[in-house]
């Protein structure tokens, strides 16, 4: 009965709540239902109303919240991007003031649309203005006929327009380009851009090519006004704030829901709407006034009505929801109108909604003005610079927020933390700026500030202002000033640099008397291979910044410190050290070449050259005072390959000013490494020192014997050693040698059957082409067949490496004489394989089966041919050859060969080519077939091993 009651009773309370809920019921009740709910008892219904309703006991259901129709929807992101999207082609820049870009001219050859105009038309979607998109391939291209005046002239206006590149658009997005004045490029893309250029009559007979340099700003361009990045964000929802501690200060009005929990000797809770008339309406206590006073007093005010009524009942009040509230935002705001926000909301939440602020408005004087009076103001660098939210007030219905233009505006730049442009608010002084901009930088300089000026005049002017004095800190600054503070030296002052093959580079203080062993005080100091002779110090002077070089020989500054040789120092010397193992090329060309730029005529080149048998020939600076053993040391020394006799030096003259002669002086090396002054000559500018080889020196040598000898492995050969002698100092063969078979191999003879290999592969790539174009013409088969096996030969042509195999009798060469015309002279590389004895004779080419067989004497060349099935149709018996086991051919045909064709020996390979004739083609083929065989022959005995 009671759970009937129940469910008929919250039915009840739906039909009640469904007119102003748009509640559509899924179940009526019935009226027996009805009249059992009215016939219950008036204390029974509102106890069953209790345990229905729960925790909402008391809720208000007699005034709903007040509802706030927006009548300015705030843009969304979505619209936003769509209307840069309408506004500009996604992926397109657009030029603007200040871009850099690259304009090339190409002088028009042919009459008709070209490949350009064609993809303009394409990228703007459409044909140019005043013109229809014609059908592709349907206008004729001609070539333009011009006499040579008219090309020189247009190539003259070209190159004037190409020598100003790269060209910069001016603030208003003008390209001012030579021959056409300004023409305005701003707002359009590249192809736009370059579709607007090729309609200037001047380059009618010109392709534009338009090309935009996406280059950082630098210098005053890379100023931004300070503090509007703010507002780059889109807000991520305009929904009021809910989930925020409510301040006590919080004024009630209408809309705003409060929550009242009472316990004691009554357990209830309600959530009270505050209606439009200022009230809510408590069950037990009637309408109580709330709207106008804070959430404090609000709070005091019910806590002590409650007490006194109620007797034996407590109460805890809270805010529920807060109302929403109408505000505007006016001004120079990026979305100015009407918005609905929260009434927790301050003048910043009410900033971000609005999407921000201008960059032409004020973001140190932004108002909130309540029924036409001005009750506030925000300074948002106080929140930007100090985190200060103390004059962000909170917003009530109706308020104005009002953001006026920008005030006056000043810039920094160069070394401050925050370069910018920067508002400030009324008179100030430099050193505001300097504040606002987060102060000077370790590098900066303040003595040498600059200050550009608009003056009187309205011309712009510089002013020097030292920073570091007072007067300089409280110049006063005008609207439009630009503050720059340079940086300070990038030049090393009062410090020696040491840089090269040691373990600790860096920076090292300078004092008076500093030395070289101050700097390097052992060989602990330098890395392994490091170069101890020859020292590099690049100088430069102080008063003219002329650049010097001088070097030290650090192994005598270490072993006598304060000597001569242990070079003293000056402030700014660069100390190079070398290593063993590389060139000095990476350090010494740039030397080079900052000794060129101050060479004059009465003052030549200050570098000498040394070349020959030294571990680092090359050029190098000239010292003051060097002489040649100087450039022995800083050449690396004396090679292992030097001659210690005598050396050659080319010295340059200038013959009375007209012409220039060259003296040769011979130097005694042992006396001017000995330090004899009449030797060891002083150098001149250009001096070409050349130092020689000893006669007769190589490196060594070295031949390889492998295979069927007592003592194979690589030997050193001595000047003119010939492969006689090598056998014998290998031990000679074994008893299982197979002379016949021997492989000798040489490597420049390889190289050069690899050259000749590739030009037969070049007359036979020709030749096919020649064939392949007979071929289209005939259409018959037979060509068609021979172009295939021409390029399949070809192409094992092309992957056919040579050898580099001689042809030699390694049994005469044992039993000739020494130094006979048989003995082989040894070259470096050489390499000699004998094989093991074999039994094996092998047959090659068009043959039913090409495969080995075992030798058997008496059996001839047909015989062994007969054994591997016959020939195919392709071969050629009349050029049939054997390969003997050494390398050399037997020729195949009739007559005599065929009265020696039993010949036959073990190790020989009997070769059937191609007969290449058949397909009328080329006489090289022939040979080509041969060759492939051959070679496969030679590798094959050279990979057995």
């Amino acid at each position: 009965m009671m759970q009937s009651v129940c469910r008929l009773l919250c039915i009840a309370m739906l039909i009640m709540a469904a007119p102003a809920t748009n509640i559509v019921l899924a179940q009526t009740p019935t009226p027996e239902q009805l009249e059992m709910l009215k016939n219950l008892p008036p204390a029974q219904r509102e106890a069953l109303m209790e345990q229905i309703l729960g925790g909402r006991g008391g809720a208000d259901v007699q005034d709903p919240a007040l509802q706030f129709p927006q009548t300015v929807e705030p843009r969304t992101a979505q619209d936003v991007n769509r209307q840069q999207r309408n506004s500009q082609m996604v992926g397109e820049p657009r030029l603007g003031g200040g871009d850099t870009v690259l304009l090339r001219l190409e002088i028009r050859e042919f009459t008709g649309p070209d490949e350009q105009s064609d993809t303009v038309r394409r990228s703007v979607g459409g044909p140019s203005i005043g013109q229809h998109a014609a059908p592709a391939n349907t206008v004729a291209r001609q070539r333009i006929d011009r006499s040579d005046i008219e090309r020189e002239k247009l190539a003259l206006v070209r190159d004037r327009i190409h020598r100003r590149n790269p060209y910069q658009l001016d603030s208003n997005g003008a390209l001012d380009v030579p021959a056409l004045g300004r023409i305005f490029l701003g707002g359009l893309n590249v192809a736009e851009a370059r579709q607007r250029l090729a309609a200037e009559h001047t380059l009618r007979d010109y392709r534009v090519h338009l090309t935009l340099l996406p280059l950082d700003p630098n210098g005053e361009r890379a100023l931004k006004p300070f503090g509007y990045d703010l507002f780059a964000g889109v807000p991520t929802t305009f929904a009021p704030a809910t989930d925020v501690p409510v301040p006590v200060d919080y004024v009630i009005g209408p809309g705003d829901r409060i929550d009242v929990q009472l316990f004691g000797s009554i357990n209830k809770t309600y959530t009270l709407s505050v209606g439009r008339d200022g009230q809510v309406n408590f069950p037990e206590l009637g309408p109580i006034s709330v709207s106008g006073q804070t959430f404090a007093d609000m709070r005091k005010s019910l806590e002590e009505r409650i007490a006194a009524q109620m007797i034996g009942v407590r109460v805890s009040v809270s805010m529920g929801e807060t109302r929403s509230i109408r505000i505007f935002v006016l001004g120079e705001a990026e979305r100015p109108g009407s918005y609905s926000v929260s009434g927790l909301s301050t003048i910043t939440n009410a900033l971000f909604a609005s999407g921000g602020v201008k960059p032409i408005g004020s973001l140190r004087n932004i108002q909130l003005k309540r029924q036409g009076s001005v009750v506030g103001t925000i300074d948002l660098y106080d929140l930007l610079l100090r985190g200060d939210t103390s004059n962000d007030m909170r917003l009530l219905p109706g308020d104005v927020i009002f953001i006026p233009p920008v005030g006056m505006t000043v810039g920094v730049s160069g070394e401050v933390y925050r370069p910018g442009i920067y508002e400030l608010k009324g008179p100030a002084a430099a050193k505001e700026l300097l504040y606002l901009a987060g102060g000077l930088t370790p590098k900066a300089d303040p003595q040498l500030a600059r200050l550009e000026r608009i003056d009187e005049q309205r011309q712009r002017i510089v002013l020097d202002l030292n920073l570091t004095a007072m007067a300089g800190r409280e110049r006063p600054l005008r609207s439009g000033d630009r503050l720059n503070v340079p940086a300070i030296r990038g030049v090393l002052e009062g410090a020696v640099a040491l840089e090269g093959h040691v373990y600790r580079p860096g920076r090292f203080q300078y004092h008076e008397g500093l030395r070289l062993s101050d700097v390097l005080g052992s060989y602990d100091a330098l890395k392994p291979h490091a170069d101890p002779h020859y020292v590099l110090i690049r100088r430069e002077q102080a008063t003219d910044r002329a650049v010097t070089v001088l070097s030290a020989d650090l192994a005598k500054a270490l072993d006598a410190p304060g000597s001569a040789a242990d070079v003293p120092l000056m402030p700014r010397d660069r100390i190079v050290v070398f290593d063993l193992e590389s060139g000095r090329d990476r350090i010494v060309a740039p030397l080079i070449d900052e000794l060129k730029l101050q060479s004059r005529s009465e003052r030549p080149l200050q570098a000498v050259t040394i070349a020959g048998r030294v571990n680092a020939p090359g050029q190098y600076p000239l010292e003051l005072g060097m002489r040649v053993s100087d450039l022995i040391r800083a050449g690396g020394s004396l090679g292992d390959a030097a001659y210690g006799g005598t050396a050659e030096l080319a010295r340059y003259r200038i013959v009375e000013g007209e012409y220039r002669q060259t003296e040769l002086i011979e130097i005694d090396l042992a006396a001017a490494l000995r330090g004899d002054e009449a030797a060891n000559l002083a150098l001149k500018p250009y001096d070409f020192l050349n130092i020689k080889e000893l006669p007769q020196w190589r490196a060594q040598e070295e031949v390889e014997i492998a295979g069927e000898v007592r003592f194979p492995g690589r030997y050193p050969i001595q000047r003119g050693e010939t492969l006689r002698s090598l056998l014998q100092r290998a031990g000679g063969l074994t008893d299982l040698a197979f002379t016949e078979g021997s492989v000798f191999l040489r490597e420049d003879l390889r190289a050069r059957e690899q050259q000749q290999i590739e030009t037969l592969a070049n007359r036979m790539e020709a030749d096919i082409a020649l064939l392949a174009l007979q071929a289209t013409q005939a259409a018959d088969s037979q060509s068609t067949q021979a172009l295939s096996i021409g390029q399949s030969l070809l192409a094992e042509l092309r992957n056919t490496k040579a050898v580099g195999r001689l042809v030699l009798d390694l049994q005469e060469v044992i039993a000739s004489a020494p130094g006979s015309f048989s003995d082989v002279v040894l070259k470096d590389g050489d390499r000699l394989m004998i094989p093991k004895r074999t039994q094996e004779v092998t047959v090659l080419g068009e043959v039913q089966t090409a495969t080995s067989h075992l030798y058997q004497p008496g059996l001839t060349r047909d015989d062994y041919i007969g054994l591997s099935g016959g020939t195919t149709q392709k071969a050629d018996g009349r050029r049939t050859h054997i390969v003997r086991a050494n390398g050399s051919v037997v020729a195949g045909g009739s007559g005599w060969f065929r009265r020696s064709a039993g010949e036959i020996r073990p190790g020989d390979t009997v070769v059937v080519p191609l007969d290449a004739e058949r397909m009328r083609p080329l006489p090289l083929w022939s040979a080509v077939t041969s060759i492939v065989y051959n070679l496969a022959i030679a590798a094959a005995a050279v990979n057995s091993f």
